[in-house]
């Protein structure tokens, strides 16, 4: 049995696409910033890839985060805090930064229905560390596993009230990492302990969300002999 989230090169579905869809049947679906004109333009495409495949059911994802990661952005939509501005409103006062949280998934989990979007990559659940790369940075919810647990579930919680799916991410962790997985795979050495009390204690309370996102290095043939290396070495 294959299930593969599939891309599109443009802003509209081609007949090539619309083939290869049809025969080799994706699971669903993901929109990155090339796909993105207007409102009008991705409701129609999202239309054409459920279309395609006959399904109207069928998932279609987006990184909506806010801050730095966002496909959908003015003028056709709003700008949305960072992770961090939460972070920092729970510092004043937790209720404060859970409920702005929730609320700002919550709108932008109104302006994904509106154009047939069904699932969000979001929340994080990273834990950032000393040392790592700045891959993560402002888009976390903080340092702190309770804190950003917290968060996270209220981020997922205003995706939900919305109608959207959540995934959380990026999973076992990218706080740690010194490496933007991206470009290259990153190593972690540290012992298992500390990672179960930093950066996989933000994770465990959320283990009833129903998608999680892995952080996996591109597989060029280096990465995926080093993959093989480490894992013929246990």
């Amino acid at each position: 049995m294959k299930a593969f989230i599939a891309g599109v090169a443009g802003t509209e579905l081609s007949t090539e696409e619309r083939s290869f869809f049809r025969s080799e049947r994706p699971w669903g679906f993901i929109l990155f910033k090339r796909n993105v004109e207007t409102p009008t333009q991705i409701a129609a495409l999202t239309g054409q890839l459920r279309e395609a495949l006959g399904e109207p059911e069928v998932p279609i994802f987006i990184d909506q985060e806010g801050g730095r990661v966002q496909r959908l952005g003015p003028p056709n939509w709003s700008s949305y805090p960072a992770g961090a501005v939460f972070g920092q409103l729970y510092d004043i006062a937790p209720a404060m930064g859970v409920t702005a949280a929730r609320l700002s998934a919550r709108l932008i989990a109104d302006d994904l229905q509106r154009i047939g979007v069904t699932v969000d990559c979001l929340p994080l659940a990273d834990v950032p560390a000393p040392g790592a790369d700045a891959v993560i940075g402002d888009r976390a919810y903080g340092t702190e596993p309770g804190k950003v647990a917290a968060i996270a579930r209220a981020v997922a919680e205003g995706l939900e009230q919305g109608g959207i799916l959540p995934v959380v991410k990026h999973i076992p962790g990218h706080g740690r990492a010194a490496a933007d997985t991206h470009f290259r795979l990153p190593v972690v050495d540290a012992p298992k302990k500390e990672l179960e009390t930093t950066d996989f204690a933000a994770f465990r309370p959320l283990a009833d969300l129903p998608m999680a996102m892995l952080c996996f290095a591109p597989t060029t043939p280096s990465n995926r002999r080093r993959l093989l290396r480490q894992s013929s070495n246990g």
